[in-house]
């Protein structure tokens, strides 16, 4: 089967010219709002887990909130990873799926409202989610837009769940976790847009559907974000069970030839160029290659770039991004970006690389949030994959450029007023 067989489910009817599929369209394509009984078992034997990050199977997380008293329903659409793109593409132009996946997953529950939560710098997901809302036929539970702040770890649920609540958008100890005491002090069900976007076509299609594609222990489809040095990157509908270098094929293939690929995104793991081959989109076999595949993201670095240059850049800036609570975090991320930046200009004082190492080993697994462990599984990903890059940046250069990988707001991005 190729890369894109059987595709696309989430994904059809999509403008190509970047308009949002408005309600009347939504259900020609989609079809009406269904009224399934027993949706959390369907969803259960779908085998449908979180696309946000986490991959936690999305049934017990629904039967977590489910009988509980007064749940909240929370769209986590705010998508703060700067390499991924595939929230802010289904809020944009695929709104009504994501409402509808919404809707099913309080009903499932016994929620009363949904709040959606998305960037309040991403102006085109706002101004179409506002749209969709207004223009919903069928009104079954109310629903509202909440505008959060997009620092990378505003993104985390717990800092979510805070935000919508009325307070800073930053990570929580847990537990509690918003399952048992979230929004208002009540059980929280939060979910990623993606993944109530495909929940919305399980509750339509069936369990034994959307496990035509995939394999049986990863099954259905996923949006993947693609970029780097491909010809045609963006986000693509790919099924799970695809190899890393048919990805590449469905984006045209590469410009040049790759020397590592980036998965999972910032908090990701690096693949060097001679493991590409054997490595496919199954939780097995990245598992095998030391990686996860996070919220969908793939960066493949060509051999002209300088991969030290790249992750040190964005070691800097995932330092900036602490939210501020936790010493060994703002502290020891800040020592770990410095100490990375001066290997990375060829500039190391004596001992640097073994100090940095032991910083990374006394930082790792402390702080109210997994925010220092994603930053210090990039560093040693980063320092192991581009290892004989150290020597040669300390000699004069690698010869390699910058590329400027994204970092910060993405296109679409700018301040509403």
């Amino acid at each position: 089967m190729s890369a894109l067989e059987g595709l696309p489910r989430i994904l059809a009817g999509l403008d190509p010219g970047g308009a949002p599929m408005s309600a009347a369209r939504h259900e020609r394509v989609h079809g009406p709002l269904p009224e399934p009984r027993d949706l959390i078992s369907i969803v259960e034997r779908s085998g449908l887990r979180g696309r946000g990050g986490a991959g936690f199977p999305t049934a017990i997380k629904l039967r977590s909130v489910a009988g509980r008293r007064d749940p909240y329903v929370i769209v986590n659409g705010s998508e703060t990873e700067p390499a991924s793109a595939k929230d802010a593409l289904l809020l944009e132009r695929l709104p009504h799926l994501v409402l509808d996946g919404a809707i099913l997953a309080a009903e499932a529950v016994g929620a009363r409202e949904v709040i959606v939560a998305a960037r309040e710098t991403a102006v085109r997901a706002t101004l179409s989610l506002e749209g969709a809302i207004a223009e919903r036929t069928s009104r079954r539970l109310p629903m509202r837009l909440h505008l959060g702040p997009g620092g990378y770890v505003s993104g985390e649920e717990s800092a979510v769940v805070h935000a919508v609540g009325g307070g800073p958008a930053k990570p929580t100890f847990v537990p509690p976790r918003p399952f048992e005491r979230g929004l208002r002090g009540r059980p929280t069900l939060i979910q990623n847009a993606e993944t109530l976007a495909q929940l919305a076509l399980i509750a339509r299609h069936g369990a034994a559907w959307f496990r035509e594609l995939g394999t049986s222990e990863d099954p259905g489809s996923m949006l993947v974000t693609l970029s780097g040095a491909l010809e045609l990157p963006g986000v693509y509908e790919l099924a799970y069970g695809t190899a890393i270098k048919d990805l590449f094929a469905a984006a045209g293939g590469s410009r040049e030839p790759i020397q590592a690929v980036l998965i999972g995104g910032y908090f990701g793991t690096w693949i060097p160029h001679n493991l590409i081959g054997a490595v496919s989109l199954t939780r097995d076999s990245l598992r095998r290659a030391g990686c996860s595949l996070g919220a969908g993201v793939v960066v493949a670095l060509g051999e002209s770039a300088c991969g030290l240059h790249e992750s040190a850049r964005i070691t800097a800036w995932l330092a900036a991004q602490s939210a501020g609570q936790c010493g060994p975090c703002v502290y020891g991320l800040e020592a770990i970006a410095g100490a990375f930046a001066r290997i990375a200009r060829g500039t190391p004082e004596r001992g640097e690389l073994e100090r940095l190492q032991r910083w990374c080993s006394e930082v790792r697994g402390r702080g109210a949030c997994h925010h220092p462990n994603g930053v210090i599984g990039f560093v040693q990903s980063s320092l192991e994959t581009f290892a004989d890059e150290i020597p040669r940046h300390r000699a004069g250069g690698c010869g390699r450029r910058p590329v400027g990988l994204p970092l910060g707001p993405r296109a679409g991005d700018a301040a509403l007023s």
